[in-house]
């Protein structure tokens, strides 16, 4: 007991996170399908993968965390929105090459263990699974006394999903011809935080409770809008169209993302005239004074997510699985080597 008493003397208290473990054990249980065959609590988290109707199955993970969007949860003590960033971030990138999300692992680290505001960041990664159809089979709350100040916390996710080989989608079935549909994006998401506090905390000073005339909320709540998890829409359209490419718009906009996919002999000329930019982005643009370049630079000003498909399939593609916001082709623009041409669609799932 002696040693323990100095443990918690130096800031790290075990019982504390031997009562948080309990609290969270039923929300994570939640989260759970047949595949998981362990609990929290263990050494690794244990989970069974069915491949026998794959040819030749392939793992896909990524990793990810949330940025300085967590600056501005801190800020407006808001900490239930952040987790469903986080899976959002890693189960986006998998997607992309038509994996389907099995498990998710967190990994969250403070200064000192707060239950409640620990329990509100679970809560949020529990939503992000659910949404996504994926288990949360384990993770990591790490003290870390004098390493991260008061109300500071920092978190990472990690994703593993499935595909079989064949159908692995990486782009280099993109031909001259090919459209994009864009997916929209619910905000923000996770992108271009530092820019987002210099502007709001910084220059125009705002609380978390000022009033945004342009977005018809408050501060807090417009950038606290959750990322938006596209699995259970791609994946349903993956299931009945060919996809060639697909990208998922994060740091770097349009110019960084959509060229990963593209083959050598491919080049995206995209409208911007083609989607109406939503109002946080022309208020970050008009109060910051941030030019055109950089907003689509940096944000993903308003299209998360974009797939790349044959101009016979936009329009079933469109009417089948989203609600479209233009389904009209764009013109794409001269180009001497390929075009792809934009569109936009909502991407609620049909009944």
């Amino acid at each position: 007991m002696a040693d323990e008493s100095r443990y918690r003397d130096a800031g790290v208290d075990l019982e504390k996170a031997n009562t948080l473990v309990s609290r969270i054990r039923p929300l994570v249980q939640t989260t759970f399908h047949a595949n998981v065959i362990t609990d929290i609590g263990g050494f690794g988290g244990l989970y069974s993968v069915d491949c026998t109707h794959m040819k030749s199955p392939v793992l896909v993970s990524s990793t990810d965390g949330v940025g300085t969007k967590l600056k501005v949860a801190v800020w407006a003590e808001k900490h239930d929105t952040v987790g469903i960033d986080l899976v959002a971030m890693c189960v986006n990138d998998i997607v992309v090459q038509g994996a389907r999300p099995l498990f998710f692992l967190d990994y969250l680290a403070m200064g000192s263990i707060r239950l409640d505001l620990v329990e509100a960041i679970i809560r949020g990664i529990v939503d992000g699974c659910k949404q996504a159809n994926c288990s949360l089979i384990g993770g990591e709350t790490a003290e870390m006394p004098g390493f991260y100040g008061e109300n500071e916390y920092d978190m990472a996710g990690f994703a593993v999903g499935i595909v079989d080989n064949p159908d692995i989608i990486d782009g280099s079935t993109i031909r001259v011809g090919h459209q994009i549909i864009g997916l929209a994006s619910s905000g923000l998401h996770s992108n271009g935080y530092s820019l987002v506090r210099r502007i709001v905390f910084d220059e125009l000073r705002l609380r978390p409770d000022s009033y945004l005339e342009e977005c018809g909320r408050t501060t807090a709540e417009e950038l606290l809008e959750p990322t938006r998890i596209y699995v259970d829409p791609v994946l349903r359209i993956i299931r009945q169209f060919q996809v060639a490419g697909m990208a998922h718009i994060t740091g770097g906009g349009f110019p960084d993302n959509v060229s990963r996919i593209l083959p050598k002999q491919c080049q995206a000329v995209i409208d911007r005239a083609a989607w109406e930019m939503p109002p946080v982005f022309r208020f970050l643009q008009e109060a910051g004074k941030v030019s055109r370049e950089e907003m689509y630079r940096v944000f993903n000003c308003g299209i998360g997510y974009v797939m790349v498909v044959a101009p016979s399939d936009v329009d079933d593609i469109l009417g089948r699985v989203w609600r479209p916001w233009d389904t009209r082709p764009i013109t794409s623009g001269k180009s001497r080597r390929a075009t792809l041409r934009l569109h936009r669609c909502g991407c609620s799932s049909a009944s």
